[in-house]
């Protein structure tokens, strides 16, 4: 199929084909192969092979592995990004996942929020912290007593496409102690959450989901700003000046 059409197709897979179908476990070689496309296809056929693999017993056994390979610097821009997130957190919310697998996918959405844009971020850092939640012998990321002092000795193989391999377990979180110094301060307030002990209930992410830039301004400009101080020190004379001769003979009030 052409590149659109195979697009639109796959966006109304899931819910306007499969359920009319007598056999949808038919579209099991359809999906596959566009799951393996690589890009926006590969998203885009997320929706049906959920539906196949939850209600039709379609086995993928390679599914993580592929799922972990879509996260590329371009997950936090694409404009079905609200889709991914969403059945990446269903995929990622069973409790038997091995640590091993949890702790890559954590670190490489950490690794590539360095480089996403504000509205994404104030998405992903709930996300990540959600799955620490589910998954606490992660949490070894966040508590590592001795991480590396220079990033560059970092042991998280970025490369590696094999989760199992990429030794993510054995790696820390620096990448959300850098978010800490964010120049919006709404990430800099979500990354400083995981310096504190997380609650127990996880965050609702779904209104996060489809944050755009433009509703992120929207909500800045329509702050009421506090009264900002124009000076320092309390006037105390005329010029301003504790011990001048003009404090002696004149006075504001």
């Amino acid at each position: 199929l052409p590149t659109g059409l195979y697009k639109k197709v796959l966006v109304i897979l899931h819910d306007s084909i499969l359920p009319y179908m007598n056999e949808p476990t038919l579209m099991i070689d359809f999906l596959t192969v566009a799951y393996g496309v690589g890009g926006a296809i590969s998203l885009l056929a997320l929706n049906g092979l959920f539906i196949l693999i939850h209600q039709h017993n379609l086995e993928y056994p390679d599914f993580y592995k592929k799922l972990y390979s879509l996260l590329d610097p371009s997950i936090y821009h694409v404009k079905y990004r609200a889709r991914f997130f969403h059945l990446a957190d269903l995929f990622l919310s069973s409790s038997h996942l091995p640590a091993y697998l949890v702790a890559a996918f954590i670190k490489r959405l950490s690794r590539l929020a360095l480089t996403a844009p504000p509205e994404a971020l104030l998405m992903v850092i709930p996300f990540i912290c959600n799955l620490f939640r589910r998954h606490p012998a992660c949490r070894v990321l966040v508590h590592r007593p001795n991480g590396p002092e220079d990033k560059s000795e970092d042991l998280y193989i970025m490369e590696e496409e094999e989760p199992s391999e990429s030794r993510a377990l054995q790696s820390s979180l620096w990448e959300i102690q850098a978010l800490q110094n964010h120049y919006h301060p709404e990430v800099a307030k979500a990354a400083a959450v995981l310096n504190q002990s997380l609650s127990e209930m996880e965050d609702d992410i779904s209104g996060l989901l489809e944050l755009s830039a433009y509703e992120l301004f929207d909500r800045e400009i329509k702050k009421k700003a506090a009264d900002v101080p124009l000076e320092f020190e309390q006037i105390r004379g005329l010029f301003g000046k504790k011990n001048d001769i003009f404090a002696e003979h004149f006075c504001l009030d």
